[in-house]
Protein backbone atom coordinates (compact mmCIF):
# COMPACT_ATOMS: atom_id res chain seq x y z
CA UNK A 1 0.00 0.00 0.00
CA UNK A 2 3.00 2.61 0.67
CA UNK A 3 4.48 1.77 -2.66
CA UNK A 4 1.08 2.26 -4.39
CA UNK A 5 0.30 5.33 -2.90
CA UNK A 6 4.66 6.76 -3.26
CA UNK A 7 3.97 5.65 -7.08
CA UNK A 8 0.50 7.85 -7.41
CA UNK A 9 2.05 10.17 -5.45
CA UNK A 10 4.85 11.03 -7.74
CA UNK A 11 2.99 10.13 -10.94
CA UNK A 12 0.50 12.97 -9.47
CA UNK A 13 3.44 15.63 -8.90
CA UNK A 14 4.90 14.59 -12.25
CA UNK A 15 1.64 15.53 -13.98
CA UNK A 16 1.31 18.72 -12.20
CA UNK A 17 4.33 19.83 -13.02
CA UNK A 18 3.54 18.68 -16.70
CA UNK A 19 0.45 20.88 -17.02
CA UNK A 20 2.10 24.00 -15.25
CA UNK A 21 4.80 24.17 -17.95
CA UNK A 22 2.89 22.67 -20.89
CA UNK A 23 0.93 26.31 -21.89
CA UNK A 24 4.59 28.03 -21.56
CA UNK A 25 6.04 25.31 -23.86
CA UNK A 26 2.93 25.70 -26.40
CA UNK A 27 3.49 29.60 -26.40
CA UNK A 28 7.29 28.97 -27.13
CA UNK A 29 6.55 26.41 -29.98
CA UNK A 30 3.97 29.12 -31.10
CA UNK A 31 6.24 32.34 -31.34
CA UNK A 32 9.49 29.59 -32.30
CA UNK A 33 7.41 28.30 -35.55
CA UNK A 34 3.73 30.43 -36.79
CA UNK A 35 3.39 34.11 -38.02
CA UNK A 36 0.79 34.70 -40.34
CA UNK A 37 1.64 32.95 -42.91
CA UNK A 38 2.49 29.92 -41.01
CA UNK A 39 0.49 27.64 -38.45
CA UNK A 40 0.33 24.57 -36.57
CA UNK A 41 -2.63 22.23 -35.73
CA UNK A 42 -3.68 20.77 -32.57
CA UNK A 43 -2.52 17.50 -33.29
CA UNK A 44 1.14 19.06 -34.53
CA UNK A 45 1.40 20.93 -31.12
CA UNK A 46 0.36 17.39 -29.77
CA UNK A 47 3.29 15.58 -31.38
CA UNK A 48 5.69 18.42 -30.56
CA UNK A 49 5.22 18.58 -27.08
CA UNK A 50 5.47 14.49 -26.87
CA UNK A 51 8.46 14.06 -29.08
CA UNK A 52 10.89 17.51 -27.86
CA UNK A 53 9.81 18.02 -24.43
CA UNK A 54 8.07 14.68 -23.32
CA UNK A 55 5.19 15.70 -21.92
CA UNK A 56 1.48 14.65 -22.51
CA UNK A 57 -1.57 16.78 -24.14
CA UNK A 58 -4.88 15.80 -26.00
CA UNK A 59 -7.25 18.52 -27.74
CA UNK A 60 -9.03 19.91 -24.98
CA UNK A 61 -5.89 20.55 -23.16
CA UNK A 62 -4.74 22.23 -26.13
CA UNK A 63 -7.44 24.43 -26.19
CA UNK A 64 -7.60 25.20 -22.32
CA UNK A 65 -3.50 26.30 -22.51
CA UNK A 66 -4.52 28.57 -25.88
CA UNK A 67 -7.07 30.52 -23.82
CA UNK A 68 -4.75 30.83 -20.93
CA UNK A 69 -1.97 32.30 -23.13
CA UNK A 70 -4.37 34.89 -24.75
CA UNK A 71 -5.55 36.00 -20.90
CA UNK A 72 -1.50 37.04 -20.12
CA UNK A 73 -1.79 38.92 -23.75
CA UNK A 74 -0.13 36.58 -26.12
CA UNK A 75 -1.68 37.18 -29.69
CA UNK A 76 -2.92 33.69 -30.81
CA UNK A 77 -5.20 33.51 -33.52
CA UNK A 78 -7.72 30.06 -33.44
CA UNK A 79 -8.64 29.31 -37.09
CA UNK A 80 -11.41 26.82 -35.66
CA UNK A 81 -12.25 23.66 -37.74
CA UNK A 82 -12.51 19.73 -37.55
CA UNK A 83 -8.67 20.65 -36.48
CA UNK A 84 -8.33 23.79 -35.25
CA UNK A 85 -5.60 25.66 -36.32
CA UNK A 86 -3.12 28.37 -34.35
CA UNK A 87 -0.66 30.59 -35.08
CA UNK A 88 0.40 34.12 -33.24
CA UNK A 89 -0.32 37.03 -35.39
CA UNK A 90 1.51 40.04 -33.71
CA UNK A 91 4.98 40.29 -31.70
CA UNK A 92 7.29 42.73 -29.69
CA UNK A 93 8.83 43.97 -33.48
CA UNK A 94 7.53 43.37 -36.93
CA UNK A 95 9.55 42.27 -39.66
CA UNK A 96 10.47 45.51 -40.79
CA UNK A 97 11.19 46.82 -37.44
CA UNK A 98 13.59 43.94 -37.37
CA UNK A 99 15.56 44.07 -40.49
CA UNK A 100 16.36 47.84 -39.83
CA UNK A 101 17.81 47.15 -36.31
CA UNK A 102 19.83 44.42 -37.96
CA UNK A 103 21.04 46.96 -40.77
CA UNK A 104 21.90 49.40 -37.41
CA UNK A 105 23.95 46.93 -36.06
CA UNK A 106 25.64 45.52 -38.58
CA UNK A 107 26.40 49.11 -40.27
CA UNK A 108 27.49 50.62 -36.76
CA UNK A 109 30.96 51.55 -35.88
CA UNK A 110 30.81 51.63 -32.72
CA UNK A 111 29.61 47.80 -31.90
CA UNK A 112 32.52 45.34 -32.46
CA UNK A 113 32.00 42.36 -35.42
CA UNK A 114 31.46 39.74 -32.17
CA UNK A 115 29.18 42.21 -30.29
CA UNK A 116 27.18 42.22 -34.13
CA UNK A 117 26.94 39.09 -34.53
CA UNK A 118 25.56 38.22 -31.00
CA UNK A 119 23.20 41.10 -31.43
CA UNK A 120 21.62 39.78 -34.96
CA UNK A 121 21.35 36.66 -33.31
CA UNK A 122 19.37 37.80 -30.66
CA UNK A 123 17.15 40.38 -33.44
CA UNK A 124 16.32 37.12 -35.28
CA UNK A 125 15.10 35.14 -32.21
CA UNK A 126 12.39 37.66 -32.19
CA UNK A 127 10.92 36.19 -34.83
CA UNK A 128 9.72 32.82 -36.21
CA UNK A 129 11.79 30.46 -37.63
CA UNK A 130 9.76 30.89 -41.36
CA UNK A 131 11.00 34.22 -41.23
CA UNK A 132 14.89 33.40 -40.85
CA UNK A 133 15.67 34.06 -44.71
CA UNK A 134 13.47 36.79 -45.31
CA UNK A 135 16.08 38.39 -42.12
CA UNK A 136 18.87 37.94 -44.45
CA UNK A 137 20.45 41.34 -45.29
CA UNK A 138 22.45 42.05 -47.64
CA UNK A 139 23.35 45.31 -46.79
CA UNK A 140 26.72 46.65 -47.40
CA UNK A 141 28.24 49.46 -45.28
CA UNK A 142 30.55 51.75 -46.64
CA UNK A 143 33.89 52.03 -44.65
CA UNK A 144 32.52 49.86 -41.74
CA UNK A 145 35.47 49.29 -39.76
CA UNK A 146 34.27 48.08 -36.42
CA UNK A 147 36.24 48.76 -33.14
CA UNK A 148 37.86 46.84 -30.63
CA UNK A 149 36.44 47.39 -27.42
CA UNK A 150 34.54 44.38 -26.57
CA UNK A 151 33.54 46.52 -23.00
CA UNK A 152 31.86 49.37 -25.01
CA UNK A 153 28.28 48.40 -23.86
CA UNK A 154 29.52 47.70 -20.12
CA UNK A 155 31.25 51.28 -20.12
CA UNK A 156 28.21 52.92 -21.54
CA UNK A 157 26.02 51.56 -18.98
CA UNK A 158 28.12 52.60 -16.43
CA UNK A 159 27.95 56.04 -17.67
CA UNK A 160 24.26 55.92 -17.88
CA UNK A 161 24.46 54.89 -14.24
CA UNK A 162 26.53 57.75 -13.01
CA UNK A 163 24.00 60.07 -14.94
CA UNK A 164 20.88 58.79 -13.62
CA UNK A 165 22.62 58.92 -10.08
CA UNK A 166 24.29 62.73 -11.33
CA UNK A 167 27.52 61.63 -10.29
CA UNK A 168 30.68 61.99 -11.36
CA UNK A 169 32.86 59.21 -13.09
CA UNK A 170 36.84 58.59 -13.30
CA UNK A 171 38.62 56.73 -16.27
CA UNK A 172 41.89 56.34 -18.16
CA UNK A 173 41.62 57.25 -22.25
CA UNK A 174 43.82 56.08 -24.73
CA UNK A 175 44.44 56.48 -28.41
CA UNK A 176 47.02 54.61 -31.13
CA UNK A 177 50.87 55.69 -31.41
CA UNK A 178 52.54 55.26 -34.93
CA UNK A 179 52.97 51.58 -33.85
CA UNK A 180 49.06 51.08 -33.44
CA UNK A 181 49.29 50.62 -30.09
CA UNK A 182 47.07 51.32 -27.25
CA UNK A 183 48.97 54.20 -25.71
CA UNK A 184 47.28 56.38 -22.35
CA UNK A 185 46.69 60.12 -22.60
CA UNK A 186 47.31 62.74 -20.09
CA UNK A 187 50.03 60.35 -19.11
CA UNK A 188 48.04 57.58 -17.61
CA UNK A 189 46.12 59.88 -15.06
CA UNK A 190 42.48 59.10 -15.09
CA UNK A 191 39.95 61.87 -15.71
CA UNK A 192 37.49 63.34 -13.54
CA UNK A 193 34.33 63.95 -15.34
CA UNK A 194 30.68 64.79 -14.68
CA UNK A 195 28.65 62.89 -17.80
CA UNK A 196 25.66 64.67 -19.01
CA UNK A 197 24.62 63.06 -22.00
CA UNK A 198 25.19 59.95 -24.32
CA UNK A 199 25.46 60.82 -27.83
CA UNK A 200 25.93 58.71 -30.85
CA UNK A 201 27.53 60.81 -33.73
CA UNK A 202 29.03 59.68 -37.22
CA UNK A 203 28.71 55.97 -35.92
CA UNK A 204 30.62 56.26 -33.02
CA UNK A 205 29.45 56.73 -28.93
CA UNK A 206 30.65 60.24 -26.91
CA UNK A 207 29.80 60.69 -23.46
CA UNK A 208 29.47 64.69 -23.15
CA UNK A 209 30.05 66.83 -19.64
CA UNK A 210 32.03 68.73 -17.59
CA UNK A 211 35.75 67.74 -18.03
CA UNK A 212 37.71 68.96 -14.36
CA UNK A 213 40.85 68.78 -16.23
CA UNK A 214 40.16 70.97 -19.01
CA UNK A 215 37.42 73.22 -16.90
CA UNK A 216 34.95 73.05 -19.57
CA UNK A 217 31.98 71.59 -21.18
CA UNK A 218 33.70 68.63 -23.59
CA UNK A 219 33.22 65.18 -24.55
CA UNK A 220 35.29 61.63 -25.29
CA UNK A 221 34.88 59.15 -27.61
CA UNK A 222 33.16 56.08 -25.10
CA UNK A 223 35.09 53.09 -27.07
CA UNK A 224 38.51 54.82 -25.72
CA UNK A 225 37.71 54.90 -22.60
CA UNK A 226 39.89 52.41 -20.78
CA UNK A 227 37.92 49.51 -19.45
CA UNK A 228 35.08 50.73 -16.74
CA UNK A 229 35.03 53.79 -15.42
CA UNK A 230 34.23 54.32 -11.81
CA UNK A 231 31.41 56.54 -10.30
CA UNK A 232 32.89 58.44 -7.95
CA UNK A 233 31.08 59.32 -4.95
CA UNK A 234 30.63 62.97 -5.64
CA UNK A 235 27.99 64.80 -6.80
CA UNK A 236 28.39 65.86 -10.51
CA UNK A 237 29.33 69.63 -11.52
CA UNK A 238 26.12 71.02 -12.68
CA UNK A 239 25.40 71.72 -16.03
CA UNK A 240 25.68 75.85 -17.51
CA UNK A 241 22.05 76.76 -17.24
CA UNK A 242 22.18 77.98 -20.66
CA UNK A 243 23.84 74.39 -22.00
CA UNK A 244 21.75 73.10 -24.58
CA UNK A 245 22.43 70.03 -25.93
CA UNK A 246 20.69 70.18 -29.02
CA UNK A 247 22.87 73.17 -29.93
CA UNK A 248 26.03 71.31 -28.46
CA UNK A 249 25.04 68.26 -31.37
CA UNK A 250 24.50 70.67 -33.71
CA UNK A 251 27.39 72.93 -33.81
CA UNK A 252 30.02 70.58 -33.35
CA UNK A 253 31.89 68.27 -36.15
CA UNK A 254 32.19 65.23 -35.08
CA UNK A 255 32.17 65.92 -31.72
CA UNK A 256 35.60 67.86 -31.76
CA UNK A 257 35.58 69.97 -28.73
CA UNK A 258 36.95 74.14 -29.70
CA UNK A 259 36.03 77.59 -29.14
CA UNK A 260 32.38 78.49 -30.59
CA UNK A 261 31.94 81.67 -32.51
CA UNK A 262 29.00 83.15 -34.58
CA UNK A 263 30.23 82.54 -38.09
CA UNK A 264 28.08 84.16 -41.69
CA UNK A 265 28.57 81.77 -43.91
CA UNK A 266 27.57 82.12 -48.02
CA UNK A 267 26.14 79.56 -49.26
CA UNK A 268 24.86 78.49 -53.00
CA UNK A 269 21.19 77.86 -53.09
CA UNK A 270 21.60 74.31 -53.95
CA UNK A 271 23.30 73.35 -50.42
CA UNK A 272 20.19 74.57 -48.51
CA UNK A 273 19.10 70.72 -47.90
CA UNK A 274 22.49 69.96 -46.33
CA UNK A 275 22.44 73.54 -44.11
CA UNK A 276 19.48 72.04 -42.93
CA UNK A 277 20.33 68.54 -42.01
CA UNK A 278 23.47 70.08 -40.46
CA UNK A 279 22.22 72.91 -38.39
CA UNK A 280 18.13 72.21 -38.25
CA UNK A 281 14.93 74.01 -39.65
CA UNK A 282 15.16 76.97 -37.03
CA UNK A 283 18.74 78.27 -38.68
CA UNK A 284 19.35 81.88 -39.43
CA UNK A 285 19.05 82.23 -42.81
CA UNK A 286 18.61 85.19 -45.28
CA UNK A 287 18.78 86.13 -48.94
CA UNK A 288 21.94 87.21 -50.10
CA UNK A 289 21.35 87.15 -54.12
CA UNK A 290 19.68 85.01 -56.87
CA UNK A 291 21.97 82.33 -56.13
CA UNK A 292 23.39 82.26 -52.86
CA UNK A 293 21.65 82.52 -49.18
CA UNK A 294 23.48 83.71 -45.79
CA UNK A 295 23.42 81.46 -42.87
CA UNK A 296 24.69 82.25 -39.45
CA UNK A 297 25.52 79.70 -36.78
CA UNK A 298 27.22 79.59 -33.74
CA UNK A 299 29.82 76.98 -34.86
CA UNK A 300 32.62 75.12 -32.89
CA UNK A 301 35.64 76.32 -34.89
CA UNK A 302 37.99 73.46 -35.83
CA UNK A 303 39.76 72.09 -38.85
CA UNK A 304 36.97 69.43 -39.10
CA UNK A 305 34.63 72.76 -39.65
CA UNK A 306 36.59 73.56 -42.01
CA UNK A 307 37.40 70.62 -43.65
CA UNK A 308 33.48 70.69 -43.63
CA UNK A 309 33.18 74.16 -45.74
CA UNK A 310 36.12 72.59 -47.99
CA UNK A 311 34.08 70.00 -48.79
CA UNK A 312 31.21 72.14 -50.63
CA UNK A 313 33.72 73.04 -53.30
CA UNK A 314 33.51 76.24 -53.02
CA UNK A 315 29.30 76.19 -52.89
CA UNK A 316 29.68 77.52 -49.16
CA UNK A 317 32.06 80.21 -48.38
CA UNK A 318 32.82 81.77 -44.92
CA UNK A 319 32.18 85.68 -44.91
CA UNK A 320 32.67 86.21 -41.16
CA UNK A 321 34.17 86.72 -38.68
CA UNK A 322 37.85 87.42 -40.46
CA UNK A 323 39.50 85.56 -38.04
CA UNK A 324 37.74 82.43 -38.82
CA UNK A 325 38.27 83.70 -42.73
CA UNK A 326 41.99 83.64 -41.81
CA UNK A 327 42.00 80.30 -40.11
CA UNK A 328 40.76 78.78 -43.18
CA UNK A 329 42.76 80.44 -45.66
CA UNK A 330 46.11 79.13 -43.79
CA UNK A 331 44.69 75.47 -43.32
CA UNK A 332 44.45 75.33 -47.22
CA UNK A 333 47.25 77.06 -48.02
CA UNK A 334 49.31 74.54 -45.29
CA UNK A 335 47.29 71.94 -47.53
CA UNK A 336 48.51 72.88 -50.74
CA UNK A 337 52.22 73.64 -49.84
CA UNK A 338 52.30 69.77 -48.52
CA UNK A 339 51.73 69.05 -52.11
CA UNK A 340 54.51 70.60 -53.26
Amino acid sequence: MDNFRAYHGHRGIAMNIESKLRPIYIAKILLERTDEDHVLTTNELIDILKQEYQISAHRTTIGDDIKVLEQVGLDVKTIRSTQNRYHVLSRTFDLAELKLLIDAVESSKFITDKKSTILIQKLQKQASICSVDALKRNLKAYSRFKPDNEDIFYIADMINTAINAGKKISFQYYCYNIRKEKELKNGGKKYIFSPYYLIWDGDCYYVVGYSDKHQDIGNFRVDRIYKQPTVVDKPAEPAPEDFDINDYIKTSFRMYSSERKEVELICDNSTMDTILDRFGTDVETYANDLTSFRAVVNIAVSHVFYAWVFGFGGKVKIKSPDEVKNGYSKMVHAAANGLK
